[in-house]
């Protein structure tokens, strides 16, 4: 069953560089509601057990190196289809195949450096967002 809310975050070199306020305007633009926030700066540990599902995949240790190598910007969002929306906003993992004015087109360096995460189902989008937050309403 769809649901109305998404996750995502704003990876680090996206808020090292200062895009945060201006993806963040983006979001809010396409619609959707800002119900949860917050920065955050993961260790290792805790990055390897958000993306825990890669545990097994070669890129799974630079991964876990990258989202610890700084600052994230945590958010759940809400609107209809969040999570199809929400792809739809952010484009391609590779910003190389992005389509124009997509998040990741206007904002991301590489596939790893990609600027942000987006749930890639309402299942994954409320594990996500409970990893992050506690205590938002029926999420």
């Amino acid at each position: 069953m769809a649901t109305n809310r998404t996750f995502t975050m704003i990876k680090p070199d996206a808020v090292a560089e200062g895009h945060s306020g201006a993806i963040l305007k983006i979001i809010e633009e396409a619609g959707f509601r800002i119900v949860a926030l917050k920065m955050v700066k993961l260790s290792k540990e805790r990055a390897g057990q958000f993306y825990e599902v890669h545990k097994e995949r070669p890129f799974y240790g630079s991964l876990c190196d990258y989202m610890s190598s700084g600052h994230i910007i945590a958010a759940i969002l809400e609107k209809e289809n969040a999570v199809t929306d929400f792809r739809k906003l952010i484009g391609a993992t590779n910003p190389e195949e992005a389509a124009e004015g997509t998040i990741r087109k206007l904002y991301a360096k590489s596939v790893e450096s990609n600027a942000v995460h987006g749930s890639d189902s309402d299942e994954n989008a409320e594990i996500e967002g409970n990893f992050y937050f506690s205590n938002i309403e029926k999420f």
